[in-house]
């Protein structure tokens, strides 16, 4: 995979590389997007990939129900997500590190915003529909993280969630 690995640790889910292979057009038309400025987005983008997978109910079922030892007084309790011990649908999460990435950090950077046409903000909004709608496929899966650290997920580590939807008028 092509996450970005500082210190043994996964900072990000994808790199510079990754994000070229999704969206050329951006850095044809956009000089100041350098490897730099792409791959800070992107870690940014993971560090909030993973807030909102720990500040999800199915998150703090999930850690509730397999870690019995410690009594929870409030959800402040709950770990944070170990982003090493995703091993499943990694491709997943590395599309979604870059649609986040780029709806959030990158692309605004170079849009806009005094025109309403721009491509750019076209792209924000594009880019931003695709990773709510896969990050809520990854929260309803359930399916990749393996909680023991055996670097396999077994049927018991699987725990489909739920994701609510949002009425958007």
């Amino acid at each position: 995979m092509s996450f970005i690995i500082e210190n043994n640790i996964t900072i990000s889910f994808a790199d510079f590389n990754d994000v070229v292979s999704k969206d050329q057009r951006i850095f044809n038309s956009n000089e100041g997007l350098t490897d730099d400025v792409v791959e800070d987005g992107l870690i940014r983008a993971t560090e909030r990939i993973l807030s909102k997978v720990r500040s999800s109910s199915w998150w703090k079922s999930y850690y509730i129900r397999r870690d019995n030892s410690i009594a929870y007084n409030t959800v402040a309790d709950i770990p944070a997500v170990d982003p090493d011990k995703i091993k499943a649908r990694l491709n997943d999460f590395k599309d979604l590190a870059i649609y986040e990435g780029l709806a959030e950090y990158i692309l605004p950077i170079v849009a806009d915003f005094g025109n309403e046409d721009n491509a750019e903000r076209q792209k924000m909004g594009y880019y931003k529909n695709k990773a709510e709608s896969l990050f809520g496929e990854l929260i309803t899966a359930g399916d990749w993280y393996d909680f023991d650290g055996d670097n396999t997920v077994e049927s018991s580590e699987k725990s489909p969630g739920q994701v609510n939807l949002k009425r958007v008028r």
